[in-house]
């Protein structure tokens, strides 16, 4: 795994790479060596914020947290990680095609679960700015909005973050 250590209003010890590095290694018989985690550390008075992003062909897993102390944030990250995969083993094994992993020693125990579709809404999209989304998006309420960029001709989905401020989901093709 390709890992990238990123520091953001900090500048990172050797000491944290070194042990993120560690922590990820234990996600290595799990994901092959074209995966690439992202590790980006930001400081904000006195929070620390901690993320880790995982990308392996089309997969990506995801977590960050905040604390006091970015060991603590990494460890709870790495926490998060181990669960999001153990969850998801049974997929990851037969989307990648892996050998079976056995998740007992090293991550939390949960029971595997199965996903029910209970409604399907058909709407149509339409043409519009990242502007108009977020209007759009306010006053339906809604945590998320999807529209066609007015630019691109592409779908696009606008978020509402825990911070309060926006976020904007744009496809990309490889």
């Amino acid at each position: 795994m390709k890992i990238t250590i990123v520091g953001r209003k900090v500048n990172l010890k050797n000491h944290f790479k070194d042990l993120a590095e560690k922590k990820l290694s234990k996600f290595d018989r799990i994901f092959d060596e074209d995966a690439e985690a992202t590790v980006t550390v930001t400081v904000e008075r006195n929070r620390q914020t901690v993320e880790i992003t995982i990308k392996q062909r089309g997969m990506i897993y995801r977590a960050e947290d905040t604390a006091l102390e970015m060991n603590e944030a990494l460890d709870h990250v790495i926490s998060a990680l181990g669960r999001q995969i153990r969850r998801n083993k049974t997929k990851l094994e037969r989307n990648k095609k892996m050998a079976p992993v056995d998740f007992t020693e090293d991550y939390y125990e949960e029971p595997d679960e199965e996903y029910h579709v209970v409604r399907t809404k058909k709407f149509f999209v339409r043409v519009m700015t990242v502007e108009e989304a977020i209007l759009q998006m306010n006053l339906l309420e809604h945590e998320f909005f999807m529209f066609r960029d007015d630019t691109t001709g592409e779908i696009n989905v606008v978020y509402r973050r825990k911070d309060g401020d926006y976020g904007l989901l744009v496809p990309e093709s490889k």
